[in-house]
């Protein structure tokens, strides 16, 4: 039976070994600074190069972890399958094909990304958050032509996923 798999992560060019090398070479930095202030009496500014250090290393370790997102859409005849896999948790959504709707919702203001849905009885479900309004836009149409609309259910044309 033919099926159409598509294969979605974030854009993670950071690696592991590079950041550990970033946080280092600025920690050295920061404190270095730090200290040197330190030595004068202004200890305060120590206290605030540890404090920004540890944002540093928060806002990486966030960075990181989205290392372990993935969403794996698959198409078949019968079945729309969504897996979404995170660090620990893998969550496994699947819609009938010809009851299922993809939905592009567009945001009251331009400063808020769009939102893209497969929707079926009542259910719903959000896939590519971590991509760009246009590469969501692309996204949309492709699965568009390939679930077609409710009470559609197009051949499916199986291509690169």
């Amino acid at each position: 039976m033919p099926s159409l798999r598509i294969v979605l992560c974030p854009n993670c060019s950071l690696s592991l070994r590079g950041a550990l090398v970033f946080f280092a070479i600025l920690g050295v930095f920061t404190l270095g600074i730090g200290a040197v202030f330190t030595a004068f009496g202004l200890w305060p500014i120590l206290l605030i190069a540890v404090a920004e250090m540890l944002a540093l290393g928060w806002a990486l370790n966030g960075s990181l972890q989205r290392r372990f997102q993935a969403e794996i859409v698959t198409i078949t005849e019968s079945d729309v399958s969504i897996e979404l896999h995170d660090r620990h948790v893998c969550r496994h959504v699947v819609f009938q094909r010809h009851w299922a709707q993809i939905k592009l919702s567009h945001p009251a203001s331009r400063l808020h990304p769009t939102r893209l849905t497969i929707e079926s009885h009542g259910r719903a479900c959000e896939l590519g958050e971590f991509l760009t309004d246009e590469e969501r836009r692309g996204l949309a149409l492709r699965l568009r032509r390939a679930v077609g609309r409710v009470n559609e259910s197009p051949p499916l044309a199986v291509g690169h996923g």
